[in-house]
């Protein structure tokens, strides 16, 4: 992950996305206390069962071999993603990445369902007060070592220490215990969580022995701070070489523990994975149209899809390309508006900005009306995205907190501001100065200025690369017309990483993927403890002690459907809250590729595509490399 709070211009949908979400619940009760269980569904069986084999969609037989190359933007000095510091290398996530397995692994293919990866089964009382994960026999290390659960207990404490993420996600696991060498057992401050003992399968697993020990210069290792050692990993990839901020590649590790595993079975078949850095996305593309740099596109421009296919390779044959639907729901792609600025506090600044996003002209005039705007956080999942007006269990929920309410959330559903006609674009200017009016504002010499201190409202959009302005000039055009002074600020990846992670910024693009079995993660996305961690995702700042009651009775749900109403709740609460301008979304996966690569007859309908079950024919590659000179 090099670029992990950044706006992508379509949903993010690759295997890494899906692979980044962050809960798996099940929400029925066991049958029997303490019976171990070898996969978790929200629907209370997946549809593998509890003898999961294999993804019903891969080729089994997939061969092995080949390079797969992608570019990446910008830079990288860390192979350590776990803390707010350094910018990891490609290839590295939250959650392992390629180099570290998890407990778990969440599935490609069923929403909210995870199989077994270093941990071969699991249990949990009745009153969800523990969790015990116990160990594969076979799990072990690149160097051969066997993975234990003194490792396990090693990474739940120093993860829970250095990292946001973690520090939040097992914000209720006070302990981990070793019950003996192949079982551990996680304990909690709260009964009731059903989510926890099942999301314990999210947690990364690191070699203590390695991080314990001394590095080839004789100092200590220090899991804290950024690295560029090559660290010990137990995943289907290592790194085998690698230049700083510039190139990595990584190769399959030929005797990889895991490689029958169920999750693994025809995955993983590149024999090596090299990631080529560019400053920016105009560079990169440049380099996928010429080839070698990158051979395995996930589209994100609507512009290049619509009228840039046009290059040699691809009219001849040698480039593909292919739209694959998906039914996974749509991630919360916006405007992040930093409520801890003074001028971002009030909310009627923040609702007023929404209604000078034009977005029907965008989607018109540069996005090729590719896209439909989004309008709830749980874009996609009708069972969880609120719509018109509360009722029912929903409405019940909220009159709860009448008194802690804008009056909008029960008269008024939420809708995003709509430039369809002429007099839709005055409307619209024309109620973002009311609203501006109401939170202090006037309009002297064509300036929008604080009515008490005369100082003239200034938003500065950051950014990190030049080819952003397309998106955000629009937008701060239209804010220019309301006399804000509005101006777009594009630094390097790594300086971008660190105002990011220190909320220093006004505006930011990002994208966040909502769980079909929201929990645990909500109290980073939104929670009032989140918002001045740094490193956390909370980039709005958000703290409102109704969307952290609604969160903490989400994680408690007794059943979906209560789960289902509180999410509305939330949903609807935090739209009221205008903490973002929502962008847009579509329910695709654009991929395009040299013509190497073989697929299996069908990908996921969940995900729409599953690029690590590919494989590459070596017969392809080798006529590629003699017709365009080596390249691929």
């Amino acid at each position: 992950m090099t670029k992990p709070m950044t706006r992508k211009e379509g949903k993010a949908k690759s295997l890494k996305t899906i692979l980044s979400a962050l809960a798996v619940v099940i929400l029925a009760a066991p049958a029997f206390a303490q019976q171990w269980h070898t996969t978790s569904s929200l629907t209370g069986k997946s549809k593998y069962g509890d003898g999961f084999q294999r993804y019903d969609y891969v080729n089994p037989s997939a061969p092995k071999g080949g390079a797969s190359n992608s570019t990446a933007v910008g830079t990288f000095d860390s192979f350590n993603p776990f803390i707010a510091t350094g910018t990891p290398a490609a290839g590295l996530s939250y959650f392992g990445g390629l180099l570290w397995d998890t407990l778990m692994q969440q599935s490609v293919d069923e929403p909210s369902v995870s199989h077994p990866l270093i941990a071969e089964a699991f249990t949990y009382p009745d009153d969800f007060s523990s969790a015990t994960y116990r160990l594969n026999a076979q799990a072990k290390w690149h160097d051969g070592q066997p993975i234990t659960a003194d490792d396990v207990i090693w990474s739940f404490n120093k993860l829970k220490e250095i990292s946001p993420v973690y520090n939040k996600y097992y914000a209720n696991v006070t302990e981990a215990v070793k019950l003996n060498d192949r079982e551990v057992q996680f304990r909690f401050d709260q009964k009731g969580n059903r989510e926890l003992p099942h999301v314990m399968g999210d947690l990364a697993v690191l070699p203590k022995h390695w991080w314990e020990a001394t590095d080839a210069n004789g100092k200590q290792r220090d899991i804290s701070r950024p690295t560029l050692e090559i660290p010990l990993g137990s995943g289907a990839y290592e790194i085998e070489n690698f230049k700083a901020g510039s190139e990595i590649t990584w190769k399959l590790v030929p005797d990889y523990w895991a490689a029958n595993i169920g999750v693994n079975v025809g995955r993983n078949n590149f024999e090596r994975q090299r990631f080529v850095y560019f400053q920016d996305d105009t560079a990169a593309w440049e380099a996928f149209k010429k080839g070698g740099y990158e051979d395995l596109k996930q589209e994100n421009r609507s512009a290049r899809w619509a009228k840039e296919y046009t290059f040699p390779a691809f009219l001849a044959g040698d480039v593909l390309r292919k739209a694959f639907p998906t039914h996974s729901g749509e991630p919360m792609q916006a405007f992040f508006l930093n409520a801890r600025r003074p001028q971002l506090a009030d909310p009627r600044v923040r609702e007023a900005l929404g209604y000078a996003f034009d977005f029907e002209t965008m989607n018109r005039t540069i996005f090729f009306d590719s896209y439909v705007r989004t309008s709830s956080y749980w874009q996609g999942q009708d069972d969880l995205a609120s719509s018109g007006l509360p009722q029912g269990r929903e409405l019940e929920i909220l009159e709860q907190y009448k008194d802690k309410l804008p009056a909008a959330v029960f008269t008024t559903p939420y809708k995003p501001s709509l430039y369809d006609t002429p007099q839709a674009v005055r409307d619209n200017l024309r109620k973002a100065v009311d609203l501006l009016k109401q939170a202090g504002y006037v309009s002297r010499g064509g300036k929008m200025v604080n009515e008490k201190t005369g100082q003239q409202l200034k938003l500065e959009f950051l950014e990190n690369d030049p080819s952003d302005e397309r998106v955000d000039g629009p937008f701060a055009q239209n804010l220019r017309k309301l006399g804000i002074e509005a101006t777009l600020r594009v630094v390097d990846t790594s300086q971008y990483v660190a105002r990011i992670n220190q909320f220093d910024y006004d505006i930011v693009s990002s994208v966040l993927n909502q769980s079909a079995s929201p929990g645990n993660e909500q109290r980073e996305y939104w929670g009032t403890k989140a918002a001045d961690f740094p490193g956390s995702r909370n980039l709005s700042g958000i703290k409102d002690p109704v969307v952290d009651e609604l969160i903490e009775k989400i994680i408690f749900a007794t059943d979906r459907k209560e789960l289902e109403a509180l999410t509305k709740a939330l949903d609807r609460v935090l739209l009221a809250g205008h903490y973002v301008v929502p962008q847009w979304h579509k329910a695709e996966v654009w991929m395009a590729w040299w013509n190497k690569f073989d697929m299996p007859e069908k990908q996921p309908e969940y995900t729409g595509v599953d690029t690590g079950s590919w494989w590459i024919d070596l017969d392809k590659e080798k006529a590629l490399n003699a017709k365009y000179g080596g390249r691929n």
